[in-house]
């Protein structure tokens, strides 16, 4: 097959192991930067153009979109669907996992757990919001953020007000949820792929530290996940429509509660941590789907 990548640094770990993984399956791939993509949007022939060249119809596209090229990357990757090419994550489920908000309120619909969380536009009582999702300390994401990025941890209830007023100052939207003490620091990422757990890992933040990305210095070791955990994980990757995802959990006192669900998971943390060949488990997957000409997973429209 021939097999395409959107991504803007080819030579990331988890980009190399896929065109690795690729390349020993007998396919080719190649590394397309995403911003350098321009389209023709034509009726009946939809093209890409790179490097002031045609691109060739691809078996299948593995979108690699940083969150800061969203928009974009998501205009290419439609473009791409447009022509029929087979996408390891389909666009609009990119987009619903990139809005933490929209994201959150398609996994509470389906029933799977989530800490507290509370949203207002401008809450003009901060407390209010602060308390409804039971108090200080309770953590604060903007709707839009990775790595860690974005995350903040208000320990009292003068600095979370500080904080979620200061937001609602600059009109920058955000979600505040509860603080799940019981986790220590530490989370639980399962990399779901065709409906199915192929690895996880537990992640302990640094000292000191209450994020566990392995972006902001963390640890990784090989998890072993409850059979309720795995399914999970592989239900809030469906309700979303993701055929690939990170997973990410916390261990809560009343049981496993999902905190992120990304569509562009690393690989090297993950498959260091556990020896599995993750890289090739997607690369399979893309074989047996491609030609199929469909996705296997059934997540909502829109």
């Amino acid at each position: 097959m021939r097999l395409a990548m959107l991504a803007r640094n080819a030579g990331l770990y988890s980009h190399q192991r896929l065109v690795e993984a690729a390349q020993a399956r007998g396919h080719t791939l190649d590394v397309i930067n995403t911003l350098q993509v321009h389209m023709n949007i034509t009726s009946n022939q939809p093209l890409l153009r790179y490097g002031g060249k045609t691109l060739p119809l691809y078996d299948a596209v593995i979108p690699r979109i940083g969150a800061s090229v969203t928009h974009y990357g998501l205009a290419v990757l439609r473009q791409f669907e447009m022509q029929g090419v087979f996408p390891l994550n389909e666009s609009v489920a990119i987009g619903r996992s990139r809005d933490k908000l929209r994201a959150l309120q398609l996994l509470a619909r389906a029933g799977i757990g989530l800490p507290v969380t509370a949203f207002a536009h401008k809450p003009k009582n901060a407390e209010s919001v602060i308390n409804e999702v039971g108090g200080a300390p309770v953590v604060i994401k903007l709707v839009e953020g990775t790595q860690g990025m974005g995350v903040i941890l208000a320990e009292t209830e003068a600095s979370a007000k500080s904080i979620v007023e200061a937001f609602s100052a600059a009109n920058i939207n955000i979600l505040v949820q509860e603080y799940i003490a019981e986790a220590e620091g530490s989370d639980v990422r399962a990399l779901v792929v065709g409906g199915r757990v192929v690895a996880a890992m537990r992640r302990v933040g640094r000292a000191g530290e209450f994020r566990s990305n392995l972006h902001r210095g963390g640890e990784a070791e090989e998890a072993h996940i409850s059979d309720e955990e795995r399914d999970i994980a592989v239900r809030a990757a469906s309700v979303l429509g993701l055929n690939v995802a990170g997973v990410d959990m916390l261990r809560s006192n009343r049981g496993p509660v999902v905190i992120e669900v990304n569509s562009s998971p690393g690989l090297r943390g993950i498959e260091r941590a556990t020896n599995a060949d993750v890289a090739g488990e997607i690369i399979g997957f893309i074989e047996q789907s491609a030609a199929h000409g469909q996705t296997e997973t059934k997540g909502l429209k829109g």
